[in-house]
């Protein structure tokens, strides 16, 4: 019988010997892809709309969330805006709701020529 130069239980070692590191790798890369995926953009979104608010003036063109088109009349407190949806017809609506800027006609035009 030969007898082996190294002993047994020397080969026969831990195998999670490589460290906490490499368990958690997969982890690591996993919330890497998500935050650059979903996060990081939704946060860029979230700016975005947050500027747009801040700069919100009397006579845009908005939508609010329940799609509603108005423009802006006046601004009653820091987060109600009275918006003007007909001819006599003015409601006030949370700032918060309010989406998006609608594009004026004549700007719109100009886009779609160039």
């Amino acid at each position: 019988m030969a007898r082996l130069p190294v002993n047994p239980l020397v080969l026969a070692a831990d195998p999670g010997t490589g460290g906490a590191f490499v368990q958690f790798l997969p982890f690591i890369l996993i919330f890497g892809i998500f935050y650059f995926l979903l996060i990081l953009p939704q946060q860029r979104q979230r700016k975005k709309v947050q500027e747009m608010l801040a700069n919100l003036k009397t006579g845009d063109r908005v939508i609010t969330s329940g799609g509603v088109y108005g423009t802006i009349v006046s601004f009653r407190d820091a987060n109600v805006v009275q918006l003007q949806v007909a001819q006599q017809l003015k409601i006030d609506v949370a700032r918060s709701a309010i989406t998006g800027l609608q594009a004026v006609e004549g700007e719109a035009a100009g886009k779609d020529k160039k």
